[in-house]
């Protein structure tokens, strides 16, 4: 499954059904790019029963302000458009999947 790239004026529709996992992240950000590689392989192992999709701060700034992100990578997940979970900081891959359990 692709991982899809997530902006400003599609976020909401993007989160608005199913279960969503948003990594917010910057190009800059040694700990995202860390990161990226377990988005990439949960993103494969929930293909179908979840979207993962990547949200750059830094060229959406007005989202990251409105979900109050102040310190990246931080990972949401939303079911039908509410957030469920909040994890800050690079973790365990399990624990990005207990999160979509």
């Amino acid at each position: 499954m692709a991982i899809i790239h997530l902006t400003d004026g599609g976020f909401a529709a993007a989160i608005a059904s199913g279960t969503v996992l948003v990594d917010f992240w910057a190009d800059w950000c040694g700990p995202c790019k860390m990161l990226a590689p377990m988005i990439e392989e949960l993103a494969e192992a929930f293909e179908g029963k979840v979207t993962v999709g990547k949200l750059d701060t830094d060229a959406n700034a007005q989202t990251a302000q409105a979900y109050g992100i102040s310190a990246i990578p931080t990972v949401i997940v939303f079911k039908n458009g509410v957030e469920t979970t909040r994890i800050i900081g690079v973790h365990p891959k399990e624990a990005y999947a207990e999160a979509l359990a």
